[in-house]
């Protein structure tokens, strides 16, 4: 597996990372995260992998040569209690449900893990729906704890925080 950071030619690749999600999500009756619709239909989101591509915090995991993850890091999102000291937060972590089992989410987390310790935090945080419990344990079992909750129009969120 190969990590390399992400520009405006991935925004496409990280849609269809996202198309995927939704459609194994939806087979498996788990539409409370991001709805039925392939999210490459949703011009906002759209827009918003856009952002993420031409920025600095976006980068792609690739597993011979395919894409197979994403990972954006950046600041805190305004649905997300602040904290008094410096952060890096993980405004998404995605990887191909074809190539699950490989460790791809794992190591785009410690990649994340680097990116903070480079940065001289100590502090590592993320987010996520809390309506799946086995999203909510891959966080744990990558050593984040849980830091509070959210609630978005409906939307339940988890929050974590890991100390570097």
């Amino acid at each position: 597996m190969r990590i390399r950071r992400g520009g405006p030619a991935d925004a496409a690749a990280v849609i269809g990372l996202f198309d995927e999600a939704v459609e194994w999500l939806v087979a498996r009756g788990q539409t409370g995260q991001w709805g039925t619709e392939p999210l490459s239909r949703n011009a906002g989101m759209v827009a918003r992998v856009e952002r993420w591509a031409a920025g600095e915090g976006l980068w792609m995991a690739e597993v011979d040569g395919t894409v197979a993850g994403a990972l954006v890091v950046g600041e805190r999102p305004e649905h997300v209690h602040a904290v008094e000291e410096p952060e890096l937060y993980v405004e998404l972590l995605l990887s191909s449900r074809a190539l699950a089992g490989r460790g791809i989410g794992a190591a785009l987390i410690a990649h994340a893990v680097s990116l903070a310790r480079d940065a001289g935090l100590s502090l590592l945080r993320v987010d996520c729906w809390a309506g799946a419990p086995t999203l909510v344990a891959f966080y744990e079992r990558q050593g984040f704890a849980r830091d509070g909750t959210f609630d978005m129009n409906g939307w339940q969120g988890q929050v974590f925080s890991m100390r570097l």
